[in-house]
């Protein structure tokens, strides 16, 4: 049994942060911060932010990858700005295609989807050189330093994005709230790709402190890139400038950059065990040494993982719990701004001078990511479980942001290989809050628990939580909430959202749902209702949260992803088919709405092999066109898989093991003419390499294997349920929101 004593705990000191932290749309709406949690109209914001490089996507797909993150609870779209991607020759701006920065806010705007420009000029996120065009190379004048040559080019750059997003901030009614000012600026830097990587040389981090930062916000300014705030990435010791601009934090367990010089196991990191990362008394905790006081700013996020790339040296899949598991971790450390890299991946872009434009320890092309949204908007399993807490998020807006963690003291000093103590954490504000509970760590084997008893001394009176919880599994257990004219004292139940009369909670893998409603324990089932005065409460298992949706006051059950982009509902099928559920106040349950049967299922196709693992696949044209995508799923054995469609090479994939998905669909008019052809370099064992005056280097192996296993056809549509005018007004993002003052 563990104890936590909150009957001392004082409420936050809370102030705003005043006007460099703040900004008023044309109609009056106000975006701003306190010390503690963003505010929109002066109260209180839980903000979820979700990166998508709109350069890395084809402009065809922008829409539909805006409409499914505000679907998963997405409320603010985080980008980078890549310098080379649009500059890559000098004095040559380029805003074509994928590049239309314009024409990717305007389809933000139409989805009423805050945006944060992450300008750079250094941006990183494995793109060649961090983003910085090589032709900088080549100047008389460092990079990343406060010098005049460096600085005027950068002016450059901000001027030219200006050019775009003017009409789009948000002072201008547009989406535009947050520039990022540089990126890890003095803690990180990227490979020199002019060397190959061969020389092992580095770019540098930066030497010129804060004022290279604070110089660079100001010609932001002056040349007309204005928002309520700025950013900058905090972690690692990165200048960050906390008077000027919004720190912002973040963490990885799959960390590939390990293994860029050497072999090995990976270790468990200790993402996973809660932090008290909001206390002017704790000013160094694992991944978070402030140069700033912890209290006088939120604890926000940027960078947490939302999944991770494959590197050439490091190949796995990614354990998809991983990801809310952190999410779960990171608010119970006190975050109030989640943020997540990647929420949704993408494609690389190829270049004029230079082809690819990524940095070398990666994909060509493929920055897919593991996301919960896939290069190519494949809905992953983290999607729904970051869904369930994104849900909760929006639930408690209002509250949840005023209330402050603590921690128990077994956490401090925790290894993360030490399995054994039950890591929890409580959000409190009087005798209200949520215990959150996590069971995973990466790289690392927990069991499942059985019988764990948290006792919480509160001002109105002793709480005691009793659950059980699966390895590998995470949940937030409310306590002291009114459920409408009901207490809830308790709950081993993670709530999900509020319809009418309905509160809808999920009970984790494991855990056997029970809630102490007016001091009665009353043991519920997973997909049955039941009734507390003329108040409804509904457990979904942890399968069925992960195909519950609420849309426009209507909860659903979709096993398919289910979308509203403001005028239609939706259902994306690949094979198969769906049953869409509503549900039923007067009936309590979900009620069928209708049954959707996809016309398509994959279709096999056969290749032919052309060369040592080289194919040539048979692709049907007619299935190409008239659908909404058409992906090649191939699964093979070997090292690097490359797909080439007139010669250009289109996909790229290090081998995990995984499925590789191609998008076939933008190639109709080459695949006409010429054939698709996959290359795949093999797994070579006992590889030597012979030295000869003669012959250079040559490379020899006992064995090499490349097989193509499988392809199949995947055609992907959408089915209309119902029509509905209802887009929103201006550019704010909609959430499910309860005031603070009907949940006390």
């Amino acid at each position: 049994m563990y104890r936590l004593d909150l009957r001392g705990v004082k409420e936050k000191e809370l102030y705003s942060l005043g006007d460099r932290f703040s900004g008023t749309a044309p109609d009056g709406l106000e975006i701003g911060f306190t010390n503690y949690y963003m505010t929109v109209d002066g109260k209180p914001f839980f903000g979820i932010s979700g990166e998508m490089h709109f350069s890395r996507v084809s402009p065809d797909q922008w829409e539909d990858a805006v409409v499914k993150m505000k679907c998963g609870g997405i409320n603010i779209l985080s980008s980078y700005v890549f310098w080379n991607v649009h500059e890559e020759e000098e004095g040559v701006f380029r805003f074509d295609g994928c590049r239309n920065l314009r024409g990717f806010l305007e389809v933000c705007e139409k989805h009423g989807m805050w945006v944060i420009m992450r300008l750079g000029p250094f941006a990183h996120g494995e793109m060649r050189n961090g983003g910085l065009p090589d032709w900088l190379y080549g100047k008389p004048f460092d990079v990343r330093e406060d010098n005049p040559g460096f600085m005027e080019a950068a002016r450059r750059l901000f001027r030219a994005l200006h050019g775009q997003m003017d009409g789009h901030y948000f002072s201008q009614g547009g989406c535009i709230v947050g520039t990022q000012i540089e990126n890890e600026y003095q803690h990180s830097c990227a490979p020199w790709e002019l060397t190959a990587g061969v020389s092992d040389e580095w770019l540098t981090s930066g030497h010129s402190g804060l004022g290279y930062m604070l110089k660079l916000k100001q010609i932001m300014r002056e040349e007309g890139i204005v928002t309520p705030f700025y950013t900058a990435t905090a972690w690692g010791g990165a200048v960050t400038p906390a008077e000027e601009a919004l720190p912002l934090w973040g963490g990885y367990s799959y960390q590939p950059w390990l293994f860029y010089r050497k072999q090995g196991v990976h270790p468990a990191t200790p993402e996973y065990i809660y932090r008290d990362n909001h206390n002017s008394a704790v000013t160094r905790e694992y991944n978070f040494e402030p140069a700033y006081d912890p209290e006088s700013r939120p604890y926000a996020c940027c960078e947490m993982m939302g999944g991770m790339m494959c590197s050439y040296k490091y190949r796995f899949r990614l354990d998809m719990r991983a990801v809310d598991a952190l999410a779960n971790t990171k608010l119970g450390s006190g975050c109030n701004l989640l943020g997540y890299y990647m929420y949704k991946g993408g494609t690389n872009p190829t270049g004029l001078c230079t082809p690819y434009l990524n940095e070398g320890q990666i994909p060509k092309r493929s920055y897919d990511y593991q996301a919960a949204i896939g290069e190519f908007g494949q809905i992953r399993e983290s999607f729904g479980r970051l869904r369930a807490i994104h849900m909760f998020c929006q639930m408690f807006s209002g509250f949840f942001e005023q209330t402050k963690a603590v921690l128990p003291a077994h956490l401090k000093g925790l290894q993360p290989d030490d399995t054994s103590p039950l890591r929890f954490s409580v959000r409190v504000k009087g005798s209200s809050g949520f215990l959150f509970v996590n069971n995973f760590q990466d790289h690392a084997q927990m069991k499942d628990r059985r019988g764990d008893e948290v006792s919480l001394a509160l001002p109105e009176g002793d709480v005691t939580f009793r659950f059980d919880i699966a390895a590998g599994e995470n949940a937030i257990l409310p306590f002291g909430i009114r459920l409408g004219d009901v207490k809830l004292n308790w709950a081993a139940a993670q709530p999900l959202a509020h319809v009418g009369h309905t509160w809808f909670f999920m009970a984790p893998d494991g855990m056997r749902p029970v809630y102490c409603i007016d001091g009665e324990e009353i043991k519920a089932t997973a997909g049955k209702a039941f009734a507390v005065k003329d108040q409804t409460i509904m457990t979904l298992s942890r399968g069925d949260a992960q195909c519950f949706w609420v849309y426009n006051g209507t909860a659903y059950l979709c096993d398919r992803p289910l979308l509203w982009d403001g005028e239609q509902l939706k259902v994306e099928m690949e094979d198969g088919g769906a049953a869409l559920r509503a549900w039923s106040e007067k009936q309590r349950d979900f009620v069928l709405v209708k049954r959707i049967m996809h016309s398509f299922g994959p279709v096999p196709l056969s290749w032919k092999t052309v060369g040592t693992g080289r194919y040539t696949v048979a692709v049907p044209q007619e299935a190409l066109t008239g659908h909404k995508q058409a992906l090649l799923r191939v699964r093979y054995h070997g090292d690097v898989g490359h797909a080439f469609a007139g010669g250009k090479l289109i996909s790229d994939n290090f081998c995990n093991g995984d499925s590789w998905d191609i998008r076939l669909d933008c190639h109709a008019e080459t695949l006409e003419q010429a054939p698709l052809v996959i290359y795949l370099t093999p797994v070579r064992k006992n590889v030597a390499v012979d030295v000869s005056a003669m012959a250079g280097l040559q490379e020899k192996a006992d064995k090499e294997a490349a097989e193509l296993l499988s392809a199949e056809l995947v055609i992907i549509d959408d089915y209309p349920i119902r029509a509905q005018g209802n887009k929103p007004r201006r550019v704010t993002p909609n959430a499910y929101r309860i005031r603070g003052e009907e949940l006390q």
